[in-house]
């Protein structure tokens, strides 16, 4: 579980990304050599708008959330919350910089907000706004439809993200254009500039894209990000050539309808000509319902980098497929893993000597207030924080009627009075041990020293952390703190030192230092421990083990021992994996359990008791609200990395298999932006490795191959092949066999390369691992195990707190 530091990050501050505030006009005869774009200043998340709440502008129309669902299944956002997103649009208006808009705030998953502000037109005579309004969304066609396109194309194996793009357009070539990728056009480190003369598209669309494919590349590939038109435009004809459908066709079929987002579309028709927002005024011509983008207008309207037009109620449904992990509505739109390319930002780099700090982007979204988002010529946005399941959709013609309006200011203002809303709690929401034992008034702990092991996802509803929790009781008394592998904040990568809890003040023991245990200096003057650690929901993976030696030396010195229960992020149902040999237990194998053993750390505690007959004095504050069957998305909880590595619910659940691989000689993907989601080495084919393990036909993942460099841990600094693991159905994924089936494959394709030797520790079975070694076929390998399995579900049953059904035995 020794797993380095990510080397990207979500941007904390809310800022508007350079890449993406588009404050360029496409001016006519425009050449274009490099974005010029400058962000606005960084605005606090605790600000407050400080715009005027009066506006002269007609009163808004306000259609209640709750009109679409039930209110009881919904958040509700409270009355001062919106009073500030008011303030801040209306802003706006009283300042002349938009003459409306329309906002649309999604919490929880849920639309709690959806109103418009203003006039939707000042000419040729002043209409009011409403949130029906069809906005042309200028550069948001980037993200909805051309890289939605793209990597839903990826997805059904149409084309690769690493294809180089000259594969799809041949005349590509020249000046280094061999090495330009769809990933570098996605992500805008292609080398092309910003944009061309308006003039090059004055003999149609043929010509125009031959002229972009011989453009000069302002740099080599891969080593500046430069926000550039002309690599959408590109990525727009790529759709067409790998799919044989315009762009226009492919994302209706395969976005828009299925999403029942009736109201987007490119060239919109007469049914939504009423509803049309205008943008200016062109050669004296008012824009209405045609493309202000002057490029996308010469294309005919169609174009990767603008020409889509839509509503906030239908941005809205993207947006939330979009935090749903792909799915809306009970249908899955796009991959999860897709869904997590396009929202984690990864550096891009910026050209030399650009005063700019360095910026992040997503594959499909840059890096905006906080989270993932782009902006829009026009003055339209979205972004979203997929943690929190929260958007915002905030939509307006800033260049209506002169040309003239500015959309920053507003942005930045909705931005902070979005981020200060206060959260309001689903229905259904599971609360985790230190919340119920909040609601209990601390009743086990009444009266006594305590020491806690715990790490930063140790925190309550509210995101407090346990440690200060605890700390502000005044009816017992928090004297120490412990922390297991990976220290406090759970992302070191070595042995964690002690220390001082620099909130507290209270001393932080190491268990992960120069002792696992807690040592008799340690636990001087205590007469509790408490655990309040996430879980990974595998054997190998330490916080059991940390958890099972405090017990054992609380037993010893008749310590009361207290675990606030968490929710197993793999669910409580679904067992596989050998069980540990006798006389093989160690820090990655503390008991004789499964690699994937479907219990909480609580219904552990209480079997390592009893099987270990250690006569603990144990108490579990168990969940409320969680069910074995709960997968981790639906319990309303956000999720927090237990360790740098395991980065979503996707990498834990992939992690009890390609995690048994990483004491071999290949990668596991650490090092890399997908840890656990990757498997490779230089001395495999990805090609047929992909190929191989595909005619397993392993349920709930897909392989495809795929090329990386790992920065850190096995092979870092090499260049590697391998496979992309893509779990398409986690509900029927069984994630250990998937990893023998890799090792098997390993073996057969490299028994003189592949070094086997290592999976031996954490497999934690010889006869499994020995009948891997000498060739044995997956069906003979789980054959070995499966009536432990079933014994083991029978050792489990009296330590379980949660109710196993009938439907839920395996």
């Amino acid at each position: 579980m020794v797993v380095p530091r990510p080397r990207h990050a979500l941007t904390l501050a809310l800022t508007l990304c350079v890449a993406c505030a588009e404050a360029r006009r496409p001016e006519a005869n425009q050449t274009a050599t490099t974005a010029t774009a400058s962000a606005p200043a960084f605005a606090s998340a605790s600000a407050s708008a400080s715009a005027p709440a009066t506006a002269s502008a007609p009163a808004s129309a306000t259609i209640p959330a709750s009109a679409s669902a039930s209110a009881s299944a919904l958040p509700a956002l409270a009355p001062d919350a919106e009073t500030r997103l008011d303030a801040a649009i209306r802003g706006a208006i009283d300042r002349g910089e938009v003459p409306g808009a329309v906002l649309l705030v999604v919490q929880a998953h849920h639309v709690v907000l959806r109103k418009a502000y203003g006039l939707r037109a000042t000419e040729p005579s002043p209409s009011p706004m409403a949130t029906d309004a069809v906005f042309d969304l200028a550069s948001l066609t980037k993200p909805i439809a051309t890289a939605s396109s793209i990597l839903l194309l990826a997805e059904r194996n149409s084309l690769r993200l690493d294809d180089p793009a000259q594969k799809w357009l041949p005349d590509f070539t020249g000046d280094g254009r061999e090495r330009v990728t769809l990933r570098h056009l996605l992500l805008h480190t292609s080398g092309l500039p910003a944009g061309d003369a308006i003039t090059s598209y004055a003999d149609g669309e043929a010509r125009a894209l031959a002229r972009i494919q011989k453009t000069k590349l302002l740099h080599p590939p891969g080593e500046a990000h430069v926000y550039s038109d002309l690599g959408y435009i590109l990525l727009g004809e790529i759709v067409r050539r790998a799919s044989g459908e315009p762009l226009d066709v492919f994302a209706q079929t395969n976005l828009f309808g299925p999403l029942g987002m009736k109201d987007t579309t490119f060239r919109p028709g007469p049914r939504l000509a009423a509803r049309v927002v205008p943008t200016e005024k062109v050669h004296d011509k008012l824009l209405v319902g045609e493309v202000h983008d002057p490029r996308a207008r010469a294309l005919g309207g169609v174009a990767g980098h603008a020409g889509l037009f839509s509503t906030a109620d239908d941005l809205g449904r993207f947006v939330r497929m979009l935090l749903g992990g792909g799915e809306f509505e009970g249908r899955r739109i796009l991959a999860e893993t897709t869904v997590r390319a396009m929202t984690t930002l990864e550096p891009v780099p910026l050209p030399e000597g650009s005063p700019d700090k360095p910026s992040v982007r997503s594959l499909a979204l840059g890096s905006l207030f906080g989270g993932a988002g782009h902006t829009g010529f026009t003055g339209t946005a979205f972004w979203l924080d997929v943690r929190r399941g929260d958007a915002v959709v905030l939509l307006a013609s800033r260049l209506h009627p002169d040309g003239k309006g500015d959309a920053a200011r507003m942005r930045r203002d909705v931005a902070n009075a979005a981020a200060a809303v206060p959260r309001s709690s689903p229905a259904a929401r599971v609360r985790v041990g230190i919340d119920v034992l909040e609601a209990r008034r601390f009743d086990v702990l009444a009266g006594r020293k305590i020491g806690l092991i715990t790490n930063h996802t140790g925190k309550d509803a509210r995101g407090e952390r346990t440690i200060d929790v605890l700390a502000a009781s005044k009816s017992f008394e928090l004297k120490a703190v412990f922390s297991p592998e990976h220290g406090l904040g759970a992302d070191k990568d070595a042995l964690v030192p002690g220390g001082k809890d620099a909130r507290t003040g209270l001393p932080i023991h190491s268990l992960y230092g120069a002792d696992r245990r807690p040592t008799d200096a340690m636990l001087a003057g205590l007469d509790t421990l408490v655990f309040d650690v996430q879980d990974a929901g595998t054997r190998f993976y330490t916080y059991i083990s940390t958890m099972g030696y405090a017990l054992e030396e609380a037993a010893k010195r008749s310590l009361r021992f207290v675990v606030l229960d968490r929710p197993n992020p793999l669910g409580g149902v679904d067992l596989d994996g050998p069980l540990v040999d006798p006389g093989r237990a160690s820090f990655v194998a503390y008991h004789s359990i499964p690699v994937r053993h479907g219990m909480t750390v609580g219904e552990l505690a209480r079997l390592f008791d009893a099987e270990k007959k250690l006569g603990a004095d144990l108490h579990v504050v168990p969940l409320e609200g969680w069910a074995r069957s709960t997968r981790f998305e639906k319990t309303g909880l956000p999720w927090v990395n237990p360790s740098p590595n395991l980065r979503s619910v996707t990498e834990a659940l992939l992690y009890p298999g390609v995690g048994l691989l990483e004491l071999t000689n290949v990668s596991v993907g650490r090092g890399t932006e997908k840890p656990f989601e990757r498997v490779g080495a230089p001395f495999l084919s990805g090609a047929r490795l992909a190929a191989e393990l595909s005619r397993f036909s392993l349920p709930g993942v897909r392989f495809s191959p795929v090329r990386f460099t790992p920065t850190s841990s096995t092979h870092a600094g090499l260049p590697c092949e391998g496979v992309s693991l893509d779990v398409t159905d986690p509900a029927k994924i069984q994630p250990v066999r998937v990893g023998l089936a890799i090792a098997i494959v390993l073996r057969r394709l490299h028994p003189e390369e592949w070094k086997p030797s290592g999976l031996l520790t954490l497999l934690g079975s010889a006869r499994v691992h020995e009948a891997l070694v000498r060739g044995e076929d997956l069906p003979g390998l789980v054959a070995l195990y499966e009536q432990d399995l079933k014994a083991f579900s029978e050792r489990r049953r009296p330590h379980l707190l949660y109710p196993v059904f009938e439907k839920d035995n395996r």
